[in-house]
């Protein structure tokens, strides 16, 4: 089949990323690896797409090619030329709108071509034919308080695109948006690009929805997480617009799935495998989901016979994969389920859980969580040899800050508090920052 991004095939890409690797520094001055020697390359005629779950680095890959940031080792290059600062070939659309709220709809589109220097006339015919491209005729005047959702980010496209860029950046820019008005924006998107309406010559798209990766790209890289390597690279040859419920794509769609839960190559290995490795707080951080969401999932899980497809729980369910896997992660760190491809299944614990009252289903809880949760099992350990077995949270967030950001420590802490108050292991004092041990734990321990 021949299409658009073949035309990259003979070409120099227009953006290459070589071996890009990126650290940040936590409060106390450790090293914070988000990105580890990636390399990728964006050539003209084609839609790629950065797929990873949260903690990949996805979207500071993004701004390392955007020349936003520059990367801690590796280079980029835009048309063979190194970036020493922002990317002049370059256009972003933004999650969060980004929108000036005291401009017009208008005066938001011509920012980028009036930092380019261009004229007023010529600022104006251009902004308003952008408008008029992306639907938003008629709101030239509009200041974005008036606009809805779905128009500001019209309005966000129609500054990206006015400028006629080589590349269009796009950090998850329907994830704010409803449901079907983000599914509107997607298929007009598709209906500019292959109409080449559209004045790009090429997308680079940040993405946790796998369906939206394989609707929009041609190839797919998929990120794994703390640091984001480059895990699999993934071709899309479908034609557009392309129908989700044909067997290709929900076989590209499950095999998505099953690279992101690879237990063999990921981080989150299964417990029998994490034995021959030191887990820590650090290096096998908790799944951000509550005890409640996981429970949910169990049940569901339980109700369809103990085992059920990822890419059919998250359609039925209308779970993107930031709101899936975070529980399949949950559940497979505490040895309640595995995952086999793209198939999760309860494991024996994981039945016996599901079948129990609430009572008994807490005390389970509480033992997984301390027997393979490392952040519940150290604060559990450090409370029961504390002498009154109390502490403050702050030597918690200490150690967590050697390994995580200040907002990533909090974020763990108040998970593994969650899941520690729910297994009555122990109480949270919030307004004090004290953790108790409750007296019932030792049992827990013993058990």
């Amino acid at each position: 089949m021949n299409t658009r991004a073949d035309l990259h095939d003979a070409a120099s890409p227009i953006i290459a990323a070589t071996d890009v690797t990126k650290t940040f520094t936590t409060p106390d001055g450790s090293a914070l690896p988000v990105l580890d020697s990636v390399s990728f390359t964006l050539h003209e005629g084609e839609i790629v797409a950065l797929l990873g779950k949260s903690g990949s680095g996805k979207s500071t890959l993004l701004r390392c090619a955007a020349g936003l940031i520059a990367p801690s080792s590796g280079s980029v290059s835009y048309r063979g030329a190194p970036l020493n600062g922002a990317n002049p070939g370059v256009s972003m659309v933004f999650q969060s709108f980004a929108l000036l709220p005291w401009l017009t709809v208008q005066q938001n589109v011509e920012l980028g071509l009036q930092a380019q220097g261009v004229g007023e006339a010529e600022r104006r015919e251009r902004a308003l034919k952008a408008i008029d491209l992306i639907g938003l005729d008629g709101f030239e005047g509009a200041y974005p308080k008036e606009l809805s959702g779905g128009m500001r980010q019209r309005v966000g496209f129609a500054r990206a695109l006015v400028v006629e860029p080589d590349a269009l950046f796009m950090d998850e820019p329907f994830s704010a948006l409803d449901v079907l008005t983000a599914e509107n924006l997607r298929n007009e998107l598709v209906g500019l690009w292959e109409g080449k309406e559209a004045p790009v010559k090429s997308v680079l798209i940040v993405t946790h929805n796998i369906e939206e990766a394989v609707l929009l790209a041609d190839r797919i890289l998929v990120l794994s997480s703390n640091p984001g390597r480059i895990k699999a690279e993934l071709t899309v040859d479908l034609p557009r617009p392309r129908d989700r419920r044909s067997p290709v794509f929900e076989a590209l769609v499950d095999t998505v799935y099953g690279i992101l839960t690879d237990r063999a190559r990921s981080d989150a290995a299964t417990p029998a495998a994490r034995t021959a490795l030191p887990a820590t707080p650090t290096s096998t951080p908790l799944p951000v989901v509550s005890p409640g969401g996981l429970s949910g999932l169990l049940e569901i899980l339980a109700a369809r016979g103990g085992e059920d497809g990822m890419a059919e729980l998250a359609g039925e369910l209308s779970f993107e994969v930031d709101d899936l896997l975070p529980l399949v992660d949950a559940a497979v760190l505490l040895d309640l389920a595995r995952t086999e491809g793209p198939r999760i299944a309860l494991t024996e614990a994981g039945r016996e859980f599901a079948d129990a009252d609430i009572l008994t289903s807490k005390q389970l809880f509480a033992r997984h969580a301390v027997a393979h949760a490392p952040l519940v099992r150290a604060i559990v350990h450090a409370l029961t040899t504390a002498g009154d077995h109390v502490l403050r949270e702050g030597l918690f967030l200490d150690l967590l800050r050697r390994g995580f950001s200040d907002e990533d420590a909090r974020r763990q802490l108040d998970t593994a508090i969650d899941w520690g108050r729910y297994g009555e292991l122990f109480e949270y004092d919030k307004a004090e920052g004290r953790l108790e041990l409750e007296p019932e734990t030792v049992s827990v321990l013993s058990a």
